[in-house]
């Protein structure tokens, strides 16, 4: 009985005589994830080893539902009342841009919501309040118009 052997069985076959898979890692030790019920444990495995999140492989409706959810305790490192609605309103245009892809299958689409920006500034507000403590005004002495002097001087020059 003749055997034939192709290109690729016999540059493994020379590989093994020359002990290229010798002392391999993991070599003698059970391959991972034939006992597992989960068949993307695997896939699992890899996202955590390359460091990836797995919410970045969800539709981009979710994402905006999920980034919906997190108002107004998202913003609360917001300094500035413009900034808070300038991020708002990215978020209500994208989640138009996002209504405007057309429709694939019969089953309805999924929609995000948009935000009513006033309201959540409202929110935005109370919720700053109550994280910032109150804090005195700075207390004006003489001793710091003393050190601050040389920089009128300074600047009326």
């Amino acid at each position: 009985m003749a055997f034939h052997e192709s290109w690729v069985e016999k540059q493994i076959r020379e590989a093994q005589e020359r002990g290229e898979f010798d002392n391999l890692p993991g070599a003698g030790k059970p391959l991972e994830g034939l006992d597992d019920p989960d068949p993307d444990w695997w896939l699992k495995k890899m996202m955590a080893r390359e460091g990836l999140d797995p919410s970045d492989a969800l539709p981009p409706v979710m994402l905006l539902r999920r980034e919906r959810a997190t108002y107004p305790e998202s913003l609360a490192d917001v300094r500035t009342e413009e900034g808070v609605r300038e991020i708002l309103r990215d978020y209500n245009a994208r989640v138009v841009d996002d209504r405007r892809r057309p429709v694939v299958g019969k089953a309805s689409p999924v929609w995000a919501p948009t935000v009513d920006v006033d309201d959540m500034v409202e929110q935005w507000k109370v919720l700053r309040a109550e994280r910032q403590p109150e804090t005195e005004p700075a207390q004006v002495t003489p001793d710091v118009v003393r050190r601050l002097g040389w920089w009128r001087r300074l600047w009326r020059a």
